[in-house]
């Protein structure tokens, strides 16, 4: 099967693009100038020259294809650099949407996130705007909706290894996120992480299953996790015995990063406090039950990667 793919060079698109390759179909992949080192298997790859601005681009891409995976996302927004949350999530779907529909594309499936919701967040709004884009299109359609990401980085940014440079390693405390006045609540929202192969096999499993049309599957891993346990996990993994951890107020932290979040070196912005405060879980584990799949722990034994 042809599979093109937009958002191939970050971090779900390198194991995506070996799990396609494992399972014998051929992916298509969008690059953008100058970028083509950084995508996985290139020489097993074809590659279109391009962006998701470029409609020719898109239209050249997505000829004469079975399916579309559109993988963009960003965890922050530069907007004096032309990087939005509007243009990378939801416009992108929007004309990749629209160039499925005039080459005829089957399928079109589509990476959102946990969590997402109307009025929410940037972050939020504009992937469940996408959503709906998809939704509305006329094609064949999957969405997929992963909680936090872990596996190892591959060079690319992720969670767990982002979490030891700015939190875990670092001599101060780290802190424990908690709203209100409550501080017997710091640190207790829970995440669900889900390790990037079970998401990557979830995406395959789609593209020649029934079962998987019109369909919006929650992937989210198979522990919930509180924010507290995960730190602590993490300074293990690291070789730690433990990590010093301190309450820290959102209301005071939202007026700090409201201030500062668009310096690229502030670790966290408004939004990223508001949307951890939210939790990451979810209950339905339709997914792997749909594509036959046992999701991997948040434990020592799949961490490795991130020993220091």
């Amino acid at each position: 099967m042809n599979v093109s793919i937009i958002g191939g060079t970050g971090f779900v698109g390198t194991y995506l693009i070996d799990a396609l390759l494992q399972a014998g179909h051929t992916p298509r992949v969008l690059v953008r100038a100058g970028s083509e080192g950084k995508l996985a298997a290139a020489s097993q790859c074809e590659i279109v020259s391009g962006d998701i601005g470029d409609n020719a681009a898109l239209d050249n891409c997505l000829q004469d294809t079975d399916a579309v995976i559109y993988l963009i996302g960003i965890l922050r927004e530069f907007p004096a650099k032309g990087i939005t949350y509007e243009e990378s999530q939801f416009l992108g779907v929007e004309r990749t949407v629209a160039a499925a529909q005039r080459q005829g594309v089957k399928h079109f499936i589509l990476m959102s996130a946990n969590g997402v919701k109307a009025g929410g967040t940037k972050y939020q709004d504009t992937k469940f705007r996408a959503e709906q884009c998809v939704q509305a299109s006329g094609l064949a359609w999957t969405v997929f909706r992963p909680s936090v990401i872990f596996g190892e980085p591959r060079g690319k940014m992720e969670f767990c290894t982002q979490l030891q440079k700015e939190l875990v390693l670092p001599p101060i405390p780290a802190p424990l996120f908690f709203g209100g006045v409550n501080i017997l609540q710091a640190g207790e929202f829970q995440m669900q992480p889900v390790h990037v192969t079970d998401v990557a096999q979830a995406f395959v499993g789609a593209l020649d299953n029934p079962a998987a049309i019109g369909k919006t599957f929650a992937l989210c891993g198979a522990d919930a996790v509180s924010w507290k346990a995960i730190i602590q996990t993490l300074a293990q993994a690291s070789g730690r015995s433990g990590k010093l951890a301190v309450p820290a107020p959102a209301a005071i932290l939202k007026v700090v990063a409201g201030v500062l979040d668009k310096q690229a070196w502030f670790p966290i912005t408004r939004d990223q406090i508001v949307m951890l405060l939210e939790g990451n879980t979810c209950s339905d584990n339709s997914a792997w039950q749909t594509f036959g799949i046992t999701p991997k722990r948040f434990a020592l034994e799949n961490l490795g990667y991130v020993k220091h």
